[in-house]
């Protein structure tokens, strides 16, 4: 007797984006993941950039997906952009030459309240950039706190410097009245964000070793895109005083939202600073419990980097090699 055993539904809405790009990789590396839309937001570069590297991205992997154009500014705050970071198109060095695919006709807000009830009860909903267009389909749908399974967002710094203003995270501070609402939302409905902060994903460092090791992962068309993006992470990462190394954040948190391994977790009530003149977008944890709220995060720590990373290298190799 055959036993079928149905793949994970996952949405991941991201904005790549270097560390995105690689996000994107490992999902479609995982034969028991199916992801089922792909969301894309203004954020490590423009729109336009970040919904034709995703298009180009998914078409590579052979990932046949919807994606779906998101924000093209956060709900208040003007837009910023990180092309030191990235590279002036998203992807460093790299070149995805033309795509033939073309976006989903639905908004990026849309592809969200469709996807939560097609997959309601099912659906793991992965955020690695701002989180502009799950705040627009939760006003929505109110009720996408209890239609999705999981949600597993990159984004914060508890208790931690920042990496945009000495106190924010990237994600966080490009949009912080959407990441409010999200953790607002989900305080709300008794459920909890697993939220992947700075101090678990700068764990996560390649080193020189590393960089070689995605350049030798075969001859798949998307690895040189990888080699060559990573590069100029590098680059960024030696020039920011970091050393030749480059953090890898999202894909850590996209490899524990599909295998709950590598890190642990730790309840947490969280929101974000809107007011602030030096800490606006910073998450705020309630470590002592003072606001009398219930927990809304779990809060990945005690990650195991090396497991990590070698997961990730043997995922991507099983996958492009």
């Amino acid at each position: 007797m055959t036993i079928s055993i149905r793949s994970l539904p996952v949405l991941l809405d991201c904005d790549p984006g270097i560390d995105d790009a690689f996000a994107l990789a490992y999902l479609a590396c995982r034969h028991d993941v199916e992801t089922v839309g792909v969301v894309t937001t203004a954020g490590n570069v423009g729109q336009d950039d970040v919904l034709r590297n995703a298009l180009g991205l998914t078409e590579l992997l052979g990932m046949d997906v919807p994606v779906a154009r998101g924000a093209d500014v956060p709900l208040v705050e003007p837009m910023m952009t990180a092309e030191e970071t990235h590279g002036p198109h998203g992807l460093g060095h790299a070149q995805l030459g033309e795509c033939g695919r073309r976006s989903d006709v639905r908004s990026g807000a849309q592809l969200w309240v469709d996807l939560a009830h097609r997959y309601a009860g099912e659906l793991v909903g992965i955020t690695t950039g701002p989180l502009t267009n799950l705040a627009l389909a939760l006003r929505e749908e109110p009720e996408l706190p209890r239609l999705l399974k999981e949600l597993h967002v990159m984004g914060g710094a508890i208790n931690y410097r920042g990496n945009t203003g000495p106190t924010s995270e990237w994600n966080i501070a490009v949009d912080p009245e959407a990441a409010h609402e999200v953790f607002e939302a989900w305080g709300k409905a008794s459920r909890r964000v697993v939220l992947g902060a700075l101090q678990a994903t700068e764990v996560i460092r390649f080193d020189e070793e590393d960089r070689r090791a995605i350049e030798g992962l075969g001859s798949h068309p998307v690895v040189r895109v990888l080699a060559d993006a990573l590069k100029f992470y590098f680059e960024f990462h030696q020039a920011d005083g970091l050393g030749w190394c480059a953090y890898l954040h999202d894909p850590l948190v996209v490899a524990n939202a599909v295998t709950g391994k590598f890190a642990s977790t730790r309840p947490l009530a969280v929101d974000v600073e809107l007011a602030g003149t030096l800490t606006r977008g910073q998450t705020v944890g309630d470590e002592l419990g003072r606001w009398g709220k219930k927990p809304n995060v779990d809060l990945l720590c005690d990650v195991d980097a090396r497991g990590f990373i070698e997961h990730l290298m043997a995922t991507l190799r099983g996958g492009l090699g």
